[in-house]
């Protein structure tokens, strides 16, 4: 796979919060977000499918290729939405989405990401903004295997489908109340 290009100046952060359709709707409409790709990082098969991955044998988790601009975006403040827009307790798990696939994962990038998810998830847990431990997999820099087209962009497509009005929805709903100041919109 070709690497992707990255906007002088941006950086990019690789997460994974659940499905990859929640974690791009919320971050699109982050102010300071250059553009979010939903993809698959972390596992054994080069170039997976969504069927495969979905099949959890190849050790891969759904994520999200993030680019930002660090001028106006801070990655300490990308990983704070992080945290308050998924459950980063659940060891596989968000809802109803099952699977190794759905971990909470930050791929760090480098030593200064890596040192500055550390810092966030002690601040997270010194707020005892959790119930439970975090237990998000702080993983190193993995291929980054996007993942097919049809799911670019999934939420705004497909509002009227299932998932989307019962799962994603609510999810970016409190994102944008809670987030309301730092929105694109």
């Amino acid at each position: 796979m070709s690497e992707l290009k990255t906007t002088p100046g941006h950086e990019v952060a690789i997460l994974g919060g659940g499905c990859f359709w929640c974690v791009e709707a919320v971050f699109q409409d982050l102010r300071g977000v250059t553009s979010v790709l939903p993809g698959y990082s972390g596992g054994h098969v080069d170039n997976p499918t969504y069927e495969q991955v979905c099949g959890k044998q190849t050790g891969h988790i759904e994520v999200a290729r993030i680019e930002f601009d660090p001028t106006v975006l801070s990655y300490s403040d990308l990983l704070r939405v992080f945290f308050a827009t998924h459950d980063p307790t659940t060891p596989g798990r968000q809802g109803n989405d099952v699977g190794p696939q759905y971990e909470s994962a930050i791929f760090w990038l480098d030593d200064a990401q890596r040192e500055q998810a550390q810092a966030v998830i002690a601040e997270v847990d010194a707020l005892h903004v959790y119930d439970a431990p975090i237990v998000t997999k702080m993983l190193a820099p993995a291929t980054f295997w996007q993942a097919e087209d049809y799911h670019r962009n999934y939420f705004n497509l497909h509002p009227e489908q299932g998932y989307c009005q019962f799962v994603i929805a609510p999810k970016v709903a409190k994102f944008r109340k809670q987030f309301q100041d730092r929105l694109v919109r």
